[in-house]
């Protein structure tokens, strides 16, 4: 299941890869959107986690936001004004799953280095990591119940839960929280927290570490969490066709792109 890129909002949008010296580097470059992630951006980390798990120089993935004020604040929004019913919702999201497995997936170990903001799809990239890094002013949430009005695929409500807590997702979803890196780093979902210009060396050092570790065994170890995490999945597409096909989130889409607060009418 793929979505059309729309050519306009990828052409200043783009996902890097670098290698050096084991180390794949991941950057993902929509600075003047806060690196909100474009349906192209999302195809590219998706192309580049493939190419990854057949790259045996590759040891360990560090991915981190250009422009050093945000990872990722979440999906471009211009991409939803042509939605035009719950079916593209489930289309959306079945894409989003699917871009996501590859990162999942990866036999190698990743790394996520956030400085700012990493926010709904940020929020979901950082969770698809095995480790976090970030500053001590970076937030993580996904208000789409401030913001959107739409909702996430089962898939990806199941694997913020497993790395979050059924409770802080509540908080992220139903309270359109924005939780701070202290919190986050006291309840485990971060491994340490620098200041940004620390924050570097300290990925550097933390790939070093891993890989001096048997790479064989962290594959092993890492998608056995991915299979357990993804096992029996529940069917939830009437949810996503009704939140998608909703007045709500029209007028969300609307709303948001037009700098105004959007009213909500459960409709």
């Amino acid at each position: 299941m793929t979505i059309e890129k729309n050519t306009d909002l990828d052409r200043c949008a783009e996902v890097h890869l670098a290698l050096q010296g084991g180390i794949a580097h991941i950057t993902f470059d929509h600075v003047a959107a806060r690196n909100a992630m474009t349906v192209g951006m999302y195809q590219s980390l998706k192309a580049i986690c493939e190419e990854l798990t057949k790259t045996s120089s590759a040891r360990v993935a560090i991915l981190r936001g250009a422009g050093g004020k945000s990872f990722v604040s979440g999906s471009d929004i211009a991409q939803f004004s042509g939605f035009q019913n719950g079916d593209d919702g489930i289309r959306y999201e079945e894409g989003i799953d699917e871009y996501f497995a590859p990162l999942t997936m990866l036999p190698i170990p990743t790394i996520a280095v956030i400085d700012g903001m990493a926010v709904g799809g940020g929020l979901a990239i950082a969770s698809c990591c095995d480790f976090r890094i970030s500053t001590p002013d970076a937030r993580f949430g996904v208000p789409i119940a401030k913001t959107l009005g739409n909702c996430l695929s089962p898939g990806n409500v199941a694997w913020l839960v497993a790395h979050l807590g059924v409770n802080i997702v509540k908080r992220m979803l139903l309270l359109a929280e924005l939780v701070s890196a202290p919190e986050l780093l006291t309840q485990g979902f971060l491994l340490a927290s620098y200041p940004a210009e620390d924050l570097e060396s300290k990925a550097n050092q933390l790939a070093e570490r891993l890989m001096k570790l048997a790479p064989i065994t962290q594959k092993s170890s890492k998608q056995t969490l991915a299979r357990m995490i993804k096992n029996n999945l529940p069917d939830c597409s009437d949810l996503i066709r009704e939140c998608y096909g909703s007045d709500d989130f029209q007028k969300g889409v609307t709303s948001f792109l037009e700098g105004k607060p959007p009213v909500w009418t459960g409709k």
